[in-house]
C-alpha cells in the first residue's frame, strides 16, 4: 500500500495549517524528548504549559538530573501517568552521569531509555536527527487505517506489523521529520476521531474509510478497557498549624507521591481505626468517584480535627503552610484547594 502522492500532500497541508509549538523550532534533542514524554496520553492543550514549566525549570539534561524527585513530581502534577516524570528523571540521571550529557542520537540508542518505546525512540531520532523512522501514535494508526481501510486491529501483534510496514513504505527519502510532523498534525487537527473534517480533505477522493462510509469504525480496537474498581478512604487529621501526610511506596498508581493516611477497604463497612482518631473530632466527610484509564476509584475524605497532636512513625507530621511543597495526585490536590486554608 504505497500512494505516491500521499506525502506530498500530507506535507503541503502541514505548512499551511500547523500550529506553531515550541518544541518544532528545536533540533534539541533534550527538549524534543520533553515534549514527546509530556504528550503521550496528553493533548498538546494540555501538555503544553507542563512543557514550558519544564524547560524553564530544567534548561538542559543536567539540571533535570540534579532535581529532586519531588520537585519532578510536583511540577508533573495534575498531569497524570506520573510514571512518565519519574522514567524522564531517571534516565536524564542516566544520560547526565553515564553518557556525560550527551543525549542518544540514533533509534537503537534512544530505545534504550527507561520509558522511552518504539514511538518515542522514532519521534525523537526523526525530528532531532531526521533518521528515517515512522511514527506510529493515536493520530497516525487513525489516519493509515482512514486512507488505506486497514481493517486489522491496531492494538494487536499482526495489527502492529501491517501499521509499521505501511507506514514505513509511506515515508519519504527526505524530509523524514516534516513528514512525520505533518501526519501526526493531521490526525490532530483533520482526521479526528470524532467529527473529522472530511469536506475539507485533501484526500477525500481516495479516503477508502469516506468513500465505504468507514469514518467513525476506524481503526478497530479488539479489546475493551476493563476497569479495575477500588475504595479509598483518605483520613485527614490536623490541627490549625499541623497535618499528616504519608508517601505512596508501593509499585502502584502515584508512586512516590504523598496522600493523607490512606485505607483501602470496601467504603460501606469502613471506619477510621478508633487508635488513630481517639483524639480527634469528624467535621467533614466528602464522597465521590474518580475515573482513571484502567481504574475507578470510589473515594471518601475523612477529615478530623485533632484535639490533641500525637506521633506515629508511619506519617509525616508537617506545617499546614509547606503543603503545596509536596507533590500529591490531583483529587488530593483538589481536595487542599477547596478545604484547606494553606496562607496561615
Amino acid at each position: 500500500m504505497v500512494s505516491d502522492d500521499f506525502s506530498l500532500k500530507l506535507i503541503k497541508w502541514y505548512k499551511l495549517n500547523k500550529r506553531n509549538l515550541p518544541w518544532r523550532e528545536s533540533k534539541n534533542p533534550y527538549k524534543i524528548w520533553i515534549s514527546e514524554i509530556i504528550l503521550q496520553q496528553t493533548k498538546v492543550d494540555q501538555g503544553l504549559p507542563y512543557y514550558l514549566k519544564f524547560i524553564q525549570k530544567f534548561p538542559n539534561v543536567h539540571e533535570l538530573a540534579k532535581a529532586n524527585e519531588n520537585i519532578v513530581l510536583k511540577l508533573w502534577q495534575g498531569l497524570g501517568y506520573y510514571s512518565r516524570a519519574r522514567n524522564l528523571h531517571y534516565s536524564s540521571k542516566y544520560i547526565s552521569k553515564h553518557l556525560n550529557g550527551q543525549f542518544p542520537k540514533n533509534y537503537n540508542e534512544l530505545i534504550k531509555l527507561k520509558g522511552v518505546g518504539k514511538y518515542t525512540a522514532s519521534a525523537v531520532a526523526s525530528f532531532a536527527f531526521n533518521e528515517k523512522k515512522a511514527v506510529l501514535d493515536g493520530n497516525v494508526f487513525r489516519v493509515l487505517s482512514r486512507y488505506f481501510g486497514i481493517e486489522e486491529p491496531i492494538d494487536t501483534t499482526s495489527g502492529n506489523k501491517i501499521f509499521e510496514n505501511i507506514a514505513y513504505i509511506n515515508l519519504p527519502n527526505k524530509n523524514v521529520d516534516t513528514y512525520n510532523q505533518s501526519i501526526m498534525e493531521f490526525g490532530a487537527l483533520q482526521c479526528k476521531p470524532v467529527n473529522p473534517k472530511c469536506k475539507t480533505c485533501p484526500f477525500e477522493n481516495k479516503c477508502f474509510a469516506f468513500n465505504n462510509n468507514k469514518i467513525l469504525s476506524l481503526p478497530i480496537k479488539s479489546k475493551k478497557i476493563i476497569k479495575k474498581e477500588r475504595f479509598f478512604n483518605f483520613i485527614i487529621l490536623r490541627n490549625e498549624k499541623f497535618i499528616f501526610l504519608e508517601k505512596r511506596i508501593k509499585n502502584d498508581i502515584w508512586k512516590n507521591m504523598y496522600q493523607f493516611p490512606l485505607f483501602e477497604e470496601p467504603i460501606k463497612s469502613f471506619y477510621p481505626p478508633k487508635d488513630l482518631i481517639k483524639t480527634s473530632i469528624l467535621s467533614k466527610k466528602t464522597e465521590f468517584t474518580h475515573l482513571l484509564t484502567h481504574q475507578k476509584l470510589n473515594v471518601v475524605f475523612w477529615d478530623f480535627e485533632i484535639k490533641k497532636l500525637f506521633q506515629n512513625k508511619k506519617y509525616e507530621k508537617i506545617e499546614i503552610k509547606k503543603l503545596n511543597e509536596y507533590a500529591v495526585p490531583k483529587i488530593v490536590e483538589n481536595y487542599i484547594n477547596q478545604n484547606i486554608s494553606i496562607h496561615r
